[in-house]
């Protein structure tokens, strides 16, 4: 196989799992917010400022691991 086709593999599952842990971690935060006695809407709203946060960061750190190789 070409070398640029395995990295692009590589890069299509790291950003699957990226999204994966960034679903789990939105989906966690709505979750207790929700348990701690938020509305629907506030507890939506909490999960997805946490979607956005670890998407942020881990695309972030992503982009740094893929660029020092």
């Amino acid at each position: 196989m070409n070398t640029s086709t395995n990295h692009l593999m590589l890069l299509v599952l790291l950003l699957s799992v990226v999204a994966l842990f960034c679903t789990l971690v939105g989906a966690a935060a709505g979750l207790l917010a929700r348990i701690d006695g938020a509305t629907y809407a506030t507890a939506l709203l909490r999960g997805a400022v946490a979607f956005a946060g670890s998407a942020t960061l881990s695309l972030a750190l992503l982009t740094f691991v893929l660029t020092a190789l």
